[in-house]
């Protein structure tokens, strides 16, 4: 699990260069300039094309999702979905929810899926999003966003690392339907 605390960003990023800030251009190829936006409640097809490209990307079984679920999902103000588009096409996104803390009248944000087509990966794609994703929450109070990794996935190991997200020794339990 890694955090990123915008008290830590701020210091760790005196090393690296800042981040891509949302709604700004990174590039997918050498033509193409990229950009985020935060898919809401009027984006329904292409939130549908972003999920789509997940299952792609991440190779998992998936089935396909109703217009009225992924509308509902969409109209929640604690659920993120953050799509990198070229032009019009979407090469990449992130997912995400908002949760209330019970020790302190704040929030933290979970990252619970990101993926980059892989013909457009390693060309900051994937740091635009996180970026995009954390200056919106900023703007909202939240300071914190967390996301696990599996402690096999290197690359994705390395990219929260070279964000300059704090690993945190974290074992998640997994429960199936209760039998």
């Amino acid at each position: 699990m890694f955090l990123f605390s915008q008290k830590t960003h701020n210091v760790v990023m005196t090393a690296q260069p800042p981040p891509t800030p949302p709604n700004s251009e990174a590039t997918a190829s050498r033509s193409t300039p990229v950009r985020t936006v935060r898919l809401g409640k009027y984006d329904r097809d292409e939130a549908k094309r972003l999920f789509a490209l997940m299952v792609e990307v991440f190779a998992e079984g998936g089935e396909k999702l109703s217009d009225a679920y992924v509308e509902t999902v969409l109209e929640r103000a604690d659920f993120w979905a953050i799509a990198a588009l070229a032009g019009s096409e979407i090469v990449g996104g992130l997912t995400a929810h908002t949760l209330p803390m019970t020790r302190t009248a704040s929030s933290e944000i979970f990252i619970y899926d990101i993926a980059v087509r892989s013909d457009c990966q390693r060309r900051g794609i994937g740091r635009q999003l996180v970026a995009h994703l954390r200056k919106e929450g900023a703007a909202l109070g939240i300071d914190d966003v967390f996301v696990p990794a599996d402690n096999d996935d290197v690359h994705a190991l390395d990219f929260y690392r070279a964000l300059g997200g704090e690993a945190a020794p974290v074992t998640i339990f997994t429960f199936g339907r209760p039998t």
